[in-house]
């Protein structure tokens, strides 16, 4: 039991896939400036995390490495998470189209989230069990969101202030990314 609270608190704040291992920046940036549209785009991300890590797992271990198949994990993962994707694209536009047309571009764009792939794969060359690979993708997942919710908080109060022109919007956005950024790297520890 220890052990599995050690790789979910891992991957939530010590190896975070945003802001620790910068994956996954696209949605971070462009989700991100409310707080709804956060948790939404958040809870799709984890779903497919979870899902996908069930998924591409025992199809490794069951069928691409005893077949010698092993060097076709990344194209095999990419298509169970598009998959993935369609299945919850679909799902929201039916019952909730408010969130759905909130997400817009992003919502397909979790198909190529290198945070998504990014968790299957580290899954697979850290050796997790089946179990542990699924803790980890709820650790993960709820990093992102962890990223997410606080970075939509910071761009909201940065909404009110009294910014450059020059720094307004993107600008501004990256240095309070990088800012939050390495408030995360503080729990990596000093020699780490």
């Amino acid at each position: 039991m220890r052990e599995f609270l050690v790789v979910m608190v891992g991957a939530i704040l010590v190896d975070n896939f945003v802001l620790s291992k910068f994956l996954g920046i696209c949605p971070f940036l462009g989700v991100s400036k409310k707080l709804n549209t956060a948790l939404g785009m958040s809870g799709a991300v984890i779903f497919v995390m979870v899902v996908s890590a069930a998924v591409t797992w025992p199809i490794y271990n069951n069928i691409l490495v005893p077949r010698g198949l092993a060097y076709l994990q990344t194209l095999v993962f990419i298509l169970v998470i598009a998959a993935l994707v369609q299945f919850v694209e679909t799902i929201l536009k039916r019952f909730m189209p408010p969130l759905y047309k909130a997400l817009g571009i992003y919502l397909p764009l979790i198909t190529t989230n290198c945070a998504v792939l990014g968790v299957t794969l580290l899954n697979i060359d850290k050796g997790y069990s089946f179990i542990m690979s699924v803790v980890n993708s709820i650790g993960a997942g709820l990093g992102f969101m962890l990223a997410l919710v606080i970075f939509s908080g910071v761009r909201e109060k940065i909404e009110n202030c009294d910014i450059p022109k020059n720094m307004k919007g993107l600008p501004i956005a990256l240095v309070a990314a990088g800012l939050v950024s390495l408030a995360f790297f503080g729990f990596k520890g000093l020699f780490t």
